[in-house]
């Protein structure tokens, strides 16, 4: 599923996130290729890492950010699909091969966030489409690299520590899914 398709049924749950969504929707209606860097905003998909048994969250630290938050990045050269990009990236900064979108393939959120500019890279947005991954081996997690460790958290304790509104958000959403305290209004049919 592209990007468009993707959030053409998608329904945001706030204000600031309506208007996200409407600006990726332009982006992806416009771009040939909304995943390529070289447009000021374009997409990357990211996921909360779930174990459902325990209902904890994984959270890797970004030494870029400064901060504990959810897995991904961009897409390589020729992906189109959003859950794709999430569960390679999730795969690849985790090392947990089990991976399954949970407890589908729907969005969680669409944020776009601003980047700041580091070395030869300008300042530029990232249109983030953000899932949820479970795993059923929580204890076979590797971090990709020593500077960008993982933990383990409940969903409040991950909140707490959250220094992002949106983040803090997704995580909102997230507890609402593993508690079934409600459904996820935002979340596609």
């Amino acid at each position: 599923m592209t990007v468009a398709e993707l959030l053409a049924g998608y329904r945001p749950r706030t204000a600031t996130e309506a208007a996200d969504v409407a600006r990726v929707r332009t982006l992806a209606g416009s771009a040939a290729d909304p995943w390529r860097r070289v447009h000021p905003l374009h997409v990357t998909a990211s996921a909360f890492v779930v174990h459902p048994g325990t209902g904890r969250v994984l959270l890797r630290w970004h030494p870029r950010q400064r901060g504990w938050l959810q897995v991904g990045g961009h897409g390589d050269p020729g992906e189109r699909e959003p859950i794709a990009v999430a569960l390679r990236e999730g795969r690849e900064e985790t090392g947990l091969a089990d991976l399954v979108p949970w407890p589908d393939a729907s969005l969680l959120q669409v944020v776009v966030v601003p980047v700041a500019a580091k070395g030869d890279e300008p300042a530029h947005e990232h249109a983030d489409l953000r899932f949820v991954l479970a795993t059923g081996e929580p204890d076979a997690v590797r971090p990709e690299r020593p500077d960008a460790p993982l933990r383990w958290l409940t969903v409040a304790e991950a909140r707490a520590g959250a220094t992002e509104d949106n983040v803090r958000e997704a995580l909102s959403r997230l507890a609402e899914l593993i508690t079934g305290a409600g459904p996820v209004s935002a979340r596609t049919p």
